[in-house]
């Protein structure tokens, strides 16, 4: 609840906003400063059988060293909430928070699924028709081997068929051209990987162009490019408010409509949300960790990833 630049006011509304729009049998558990989220007028609306509050006195702000912050704050709500998730007290943590403090989190707290090589973070891409891809890695892997993207294609492809809801969904490898043999040498090595890989349905390399159109579902690349991609994708929606452009598809730029981006790969479900978050981010955020537990999607993972040949 104190992860954000306007925590925990945005990071309430989004409860209460949440809890407008569902109707199951969810529990939340607000971590962070007591008496701050008990203060604000929104926590009121709730009701008091569907959230718990777990005070955390500490908050590691945006500019700290994640792993030197996490490890000294231990009654920070980032800390404390994977000590929660890792002791099986809950079942999937989200905060807008510190991201570097999330993904070591992430990674040491929770740890990587058994033959998971290294986590990904995935990010929406809307697409010219409506539809949404996911595009992976988007920052926390700049470089990569490619028996990383070849395992980036098949954790971004359960999660466009079991969260996205995209049957058999398309995978392309991000490229400079279309034709097999393009590309710097991780490119050049890595789709091989993809076009022998019988857990995805790759259908070759994709340009720049291709990213935003409905050639393939979820695109591959390392985090560079990927960060490049999303950053870039992030500033047409502010371009678009700045010169008062109103688009239906520009309007889906707007990263609060996606709440925030999955960690696949680690062992439990983690949500990371951008830092100036406000509640409809947070709203989202909320039911992508729902849609996650409701599909098991974890779960998904490791028995896919129990095959050796992966």
């Amino acid at each position: 609840m104190m992860g954000g630049d306007f925590a925990p006011l945005e990071a309430v509304k989004g409860v209460d906003a949440f809890f407008k729009e569902n109707k199951n049998d969810v529990h939340l558990i607000l971590i962070g400063d007591e008496e701050k989220i008990k203060s604000i007028a929104d926590i009121g609306n709730i009701p008091v059988e569907k959230y718990s509050i777990v005070h955390a006195p500490e908050v590691i702000e945006m500019h700290e060293h994640p792993t030197k912050a996490l490890k000294e704050k231990q009654q920070s709500s980032i800390a404390i909430g994977f000590h929660l998730l890792a002791g099986g007290k809950t079942d999937a943590f989200i905060s807008a928070g510190n991201t570097g403090a999330m993904m070591v989190g992430a990674l040491f707290s929770i740890k990587a699924i058994e033959g998971v090589l290294r986590p990904t973070i995935g990010a929406y891409m809307p697409r010219e028709n409506g539809s949404l891809g996911l595009l992976l890695d988007v920052g926390l892997n700049a470089d990569c081997k490619p028996e990383n993207l070849n395992q980036f294609a098949i954790l971004g492809a359960l999660y466009a068929e079991h969260i996205l809801k995209i049957p058999r969904p398309k995978v392309g490898l991000v490229n400079l051209g279309e034709e097999e043999g393009k590309g710097n040498l991780l490119a050049q090595a890595a789709y091989p990987f993809l076009k022998e890989n019988s857990h995805i349905n790759f259908v070759g390399n994709i340009e720049g162009r291709d990213i935003l159109l409905d050639k393939t579902d979820v695109m591959v690349c390392e985090g560079f490019t990927g960060n490049v991609v999303l950053k870039m994708a992030e500033s047409i929606y502010d371009i678009t408010q700045r010169r008062n452009i109103k688009d239906e598809h520009f309007d889906r730029f707007n990263f609060e409509s996606y709440g925030g981006v999955p960690v696949l790969g680690v062992a439990k479900p983690v949500i990371i949300g951008h830092g100036i978050s406000h509640s409809t981010a947070f709203k989202n955020m909320i039911h992508i960790a729902c849609r996650m537990m409701e599909t098991d999607l974890t779960g998904k993972i490791k028995e896919k990833f129990s095959a050796q040949e992966i």
